[in-house]
Order: structure tokens, then C-alpha cells, then sequence
């Protein structure tokens, strides 16, 4: 097909005029300067938004269209962030490189758009941004100090709502911690109600395996201590040893015997977990004919799938000593914490079974289920007026994680019952951030702040 499109030029026949042509434009075609009909930049801007330079080039040349990757990114320029924040503003972080940098996105939780995107997550970038666009009536965060500071620097007359997705993650951390806290009583009652065990036989003397991690379990928990003795401060100790200080507090608050038996037992075959009870009963018979090819025969008529060389290796840890008895299966303190903060009719019968038994395990364990199962009321109905009388029951005979759990919602108390009462959250903001990170990881790294900004606020 052929186009034949006649334009008018114009002449000036003023000498003093700078300019002695006039094209004339077709409109909704053609611009002045413009080296692209606007139906083609309409197109290789929709491929640049969505891919960014290079894959979008990728594509302009499967589809026969004549465009590099510098012309793409050309044609990505951000809208202008309007003078007035939202009325309903949300807030949040997403890591640019995990654990490192850090920007935060602002989004319109009523119309789910993003207003802009700051570099970092400091509580003084907020509070200009605040400053500079007001307006904002009610914001949306997560229990992050550094953006409440910055909301009540810049704009004290805003409601702030605590999200419930982390209110319930927090409460989840809290109940799982006191699951580990009593797993001794969880032990304790799995052996008490396992079947009877077999008669004592004469084994080797059991010892940790000398691993390298081991090994340095043990260095490392005598230089933490040593520095600790000295008067130093975590911080102090975390500098001089080159390790995290939350690293430095597990070693200062945890006994040796348990982070050593944490490091022999450091990704175990959870394949083979099902049949060491077994496996410890058949060495104690055989003894010295207690092979590895003997023992993986009778495993695989009783369902085993694994290799031989993963008995092997296990029978030469029995006989050397290094293997540990293997205890009653009892369900992990984060299977636990799920099944509490899941709603009741989505466990099955034996998930309910499991957790009956842990609950008649422990005493501190119910009641912190009891507590979890109240909170969980409180947040899926929005009862906030509640709030006060759970935080007075978990402080009474609360175990000690969930009374923690407790105290921080008081520093943060008209925050998070804001949460609990109105229907704004951040959960718009949460899906903004998933796509943040789906378009960071497309553009690999390679591509600045700026690109990521613009593609953001383009694409919302």
C-alpha cells in the first residue's frame, strides 16, 4: 500500500525573520522536529515501558521495526509527580540490592497508582517529600520507625495505619520463637507417647562429628566470649570479627552444647529422617554385620527411594559414634506458627491432630496459641477496640515472646489500631512492590535509578 500525503510549505518574506520556511504539520501524524510519526512513537514507547533498551530492541527487530536500545530509552521520560500528595498514601521499601540499598515507593491506595519513588528509606527523604507535596490525610506503612518519624515530622495532622499482614507476621515470629523456646517439653512429650523402645544394647560412645562447621561453631563462640569478657559491646565484638551483630547476639545468648549440635545436624537427609529409628535398631542386633547394603535392601521393601551410598554413609557415622539418636518426629516451630495463624477450617484432620498434641505438650505453648488465635480474631474482623484488653491479657500470662510482641504494639498503639478498625491497608502497596521487583530483575541490574523510576510511574 502506498500513502500520498501532500503538506503545505510556507515562505517568510520578511528579511529580519530568523526562520524562512514553514512546514505545515498533519495533525495526530506528524510533529515538528520529530523523526518518528506519532503512531510509531506511541509503539516504541509501549515496547520501552514494558521491556526497557535492549530486550525491547530485541523485539523491534523480530517485528521489523527500526529502533535501538538508545532510541527506547530515550523516549522514557517520567511524568511530573503532582504537587499534592493523595489522600490515601501508602508507603513502603523494596530492596535495589538486598540488604544494601533500599528505595521507598509511594503509591495512591484509592486510585492503586505510583506517585513517585525515592532512592532510599531514611526517614529524612520521606519527610521532604511530605513536606513538598501535603495533602496526605491518611498513610499506610509497616511498623518501620524510620517512616513513623518521618510522618510525624512532616505531616502530624495524618492518620497512620499499621498494615495487618505485618501485624500478623510479627505475631507469627513471636509464636514461633516460643515454639523454640519449649522444644525440650515438645521432646519430651513425643518420646512419652512414641511406642516403647527396643532393649539397651551396648553401642559405641556417641560424639559430634569434627566437621569444618563445627569447628568453627567452636572458634567462633570462644572468640565472641572472649571479646564479650573484655567489657566490648556487640557492635564492638560484630566490627572485630567481621560478623553481623545479630550473628554476634545468637552466640552470646544461645549455650555452645546447642549451637554445635545446630552445626552437626546442619542440612540433614530428611529422605532418610523417616527410617533412622529403624536403622538405628537393626546396627544395635546385627553389630558387626550391620552393612550398608544389607540395611538398604530392607529399606527399599519398606519404601526407601534413596541411594545406597546415603545408608553407607550413614552406617560408618553409627559406627564411628557420630550419629545422633534420632528422636520422636515432632512438627517444626514454623509449621506450628502456620497452622495457628491459619484459619481453623483450612487444616486438615491430622494437621488438627498434630496440633491437639502440642498443645497438651505444653502448657506456655497453649496459651500462646490461645493468644495468636484471639489476635487473629481481633485483625480478620477489624476489632480494634479489643486491642487494649488482649495486650492487658498477653502481659499477664503471656510467655515471654508474645509479651514482647505486645509491648511494641503499645509504642505504636494509635497506628495499629488504625489498622485494626479501618479497611485501608497496605496490600495495594505490596503489589506494587512485587512489581518493582519483577522489573528490576527484567532490566538485570545493568540500568540506573532513573530508568527504574520512570518505568514505575509510566507503567502504574
Amino acid at each position: 500500500m502506498v500513502v500520498r500525503l501532500k503538506a503545505r510549505r510556507f515562505f517568510c518574506d520578511r528579511k529580519s525573520c530568523p526562520r524562512r520556511t514553514f512546514a505545515e504539520q498533519v495533525t495526530g501524524l506528524t510533529e515538528r522536529h520529530g523523526r518518528l510519526t506519532l503512531g510509531m512513537r506511541e509503539r516504541l514507547h509501549a515496547v520501552a515501558v514494558e521491556l526497557g533498551g535492549r530486550p525491547g530492541a530485541r523485539l523491534c527487530r523480530k517485528v521489523q521495526l527500526r529502533a535501538g536500545r538508545t532510541l527506547l530509552l530515550g523516549l522514557l521520560q517520567a511524568p511530573p509527580v503532582p504537587d499534592r500528595a493523595p489522600r490515601v498514601l501508602g508507603v513502603d521499601d523494596f530492596a535495589l540490592r538486598r540488604r544494601t540499598r533500599y528505595a521507598t515507593v509511594l503509591v495512591d491506595v484509592e486510585a492503586s497508582r505510583v506517585v513517585d519513588v525515592l532512592p532510599d528509606r531514611t526517614a529524612e527523604t520521606l519527610a521532604a517529600w511530605l513536606t513538598a507535596h501535603p495533602g496526605a490525610e491518611v498513610i499506610c506503612r509497616d511498623r518501620a520507625s524510620a517512616y513513623s518519624k518521618a510522618i510525624r515530622q512532616a505531616a502530624p495532622q495524618a492518620l497512620e495505619v499499621a498494615d495487618r499482614w505485618h501485624l500478623l507476621q510479627n505475631l507469627s515470629n513471636a509464636l514461633e520463637k516460643t515454639c523454640r523456646q519449649h522444644r525440650a517439653c515438645l521432646r519430651k512429650y513425643a518420646e512419652r507417647e512414641a511406642k516403647p523402645a527396643p532393649p539397651d544394647v551396648e553401642a559405641p560412645l556417641q560424639e559430634l562429628p569434627s566437621t569444618a562447621l563445627v569447628e568453627r561453631t567452636r572458634h567462633r563462640y570462644t572468640d565472641v566470649h572472649r571479646l564479650l569478657d573484655e567489657g566490648r559491646t556487640v557492635a564492638a565484638v560484630a566490627r572485630e570479627l567481621d560478623l553481623d551483630w545479630r550473628t554476634v547476639n545468637k552466640y552470646r545468648k544461645t549455650p555452645l552444647d546447642d549451637l554445635l549440635a545446630s552445626a552437626a545436624s546442619r542440612r540433614p537427609n530428611t529422605e532418610l529422617a523417616a527410617y533412622k529409628p529403624y536403622l538405628h535398631e537393626r546396627f544395635a542386633q546385627l553389630g558387626s554385620q550391620a552393612t550398608g547394603h544389607r540395611l538398604h535392601r530392607e529399606l527399599r521393601e519398606r519404601g526407601f527411594s534413596g541411594h545406597v551410598r546415603t545408608v553407607q554413609r550413614y552406617v560408618a557415622r553409627l559406627t564411628i559414634g557420630q550419629a545422633e539418636t534420632p528422636h520422636p518426629p515432632m512438627p517444626h516451630p514454623s509449621t506450628i506458627a502456620a497452622w495457628v495463624t491459619r484459619r481453623r477450617q483450612a487444616l486438615t484432620d491430622e494437621q488438627e491432630a498434630q496440633l491437639l498434641r502440642v498443645r497438651l505438650a505444653c502448657p506456655d505453648i497453649t496459651r500462646a496459641c490461645d493468644l495468636t488465635w484471639a489476635f487473629t480474631d481481633i485483625t480478620r474482623n477489624r476489632r480494634g477496640t479489643l486491642l487494649m484488653e488482649w495486650i492487658r491479657q498477653a502481659n499477664h500470662d503471656g510467655p515471654e515472646p508474645l509479651r514482647g510482641f505486645a509491648n511494641s504494639l503499645l509504642q505504636d498503639f494509635d497506628a495499629v489500631t488504625a489498622g485494626l478498625t479501618l479497611e485501608w491497608s497496605s496490600g495495594i502497596v505490596e503489589g506494587h512492590v512485587n512489581r518493582a521487583k519483577t522489573i528490576k530483575r527484567a532490566m538485570y541490574g545493568r540500568a540506573t535509578f532513573r530508568l527504574l523510576r520512570t518505568r514505575m510511574i509510566i507503567q502504574a
